[in-house]
């Protein structure tokens, strides 16, 4: 019987969500946080309400985030797997044009949450020896022609590499996640070649599927180009 923690911010959808099921096929207890709570219950009603609490979270706030911490450990214990996977998209306009308000919300969500979610979540995982998981993407690994959400990806790898120092020797692993294109909500119409949200969570979950030896430092997912 398993009982290992898994907790996942941006649960309520996508890649979130297709985690959370691959985490529960692998018996993880769950803690599932987002701000859509009417989607994290259904899918503690999917689960069983016994192995999953539901946190309704603001990502960027600190004090939200210490709540769900506590609430997770007053249920279950511990923590041993963090999954800071909540982000938002951008705007279109480039840096001549994007609406910028769009950027302050963007960028408080990918970079300064995961911020929050690393350090809200440390002191179970150092009891853990556990694992942290942030949701990159391959547009963090490239140049986009005025993209913000770009740079913010970017922002993320930096927070990869630099908390793996910060705990190298402490037992707790750390990996980057960077998908390609996937069929989300993120795109108002579906890309025509694009990967599937179960395709990353078979990612995540070999990532933390791996012996306590083995550190996975990134895995970059993309879709298959098309056939000439």
């Amino acid at each position: 019987m398993n009982d290992r923690v898994f907790l996942i911010t941006g649960a309520s959808s996508g890649i979130g969500a297709a985690t959370a099921r691959a985490a529960h096929r692998e018996d993880y207890k769950l803690v599932l946080a987002a701000r859509s709570t009417d989607k994290l219950e259904a899918l503690a009603r999917e689960f069983g309400p016994e192995d999953v609490l539901v946190a309704d979270c603001d990502v960027t706030s600190m004090d939200d985030q210490q709540v769900m911490v506590e609430q997770a450990l007053e249920r279950f214990g511990r923590i041993d797997v963090v999954f800071a996977n909540a982000g938002r998209g951008g705007s279109p306009g480039g840096f001549s044009e994007a609406d910028h308000a769009a950027w302050r919300d963007m960028l408080m969500t990918n970079v300064y949450a995961v911020g929050v979610t690393i350090q809200a979540t440390l002191p179970a995982l150092r009891k853990s020896r556990g694992h942290i998981l942030l949701t990159g993407s391959a547009a963090g690994r490239t140049t986009i022609p005025g993209s913000m959400y770009s740079a913010s990806k970017w922002a993320v790898s930096g927070i990869g590499y630099n908390l793996r120092e910060e705990l190298r020797g402490s037992g707790i692993r750390v990996t980057l996640i960077e998908p390609g294109m996937v069929d989300t909500a993120f795109f108002d119409q579906p890309p025509e070649h694009a990967l599937q949200d179960r395709d990353i969570a078979k990612a995540v979950m070999y990532a933390v599927g791996q012996p306590a030896h083995v550190d996975v430092n990134e895995i970059l997912v993309r879709p298959t180009p098309p056939l000439e």
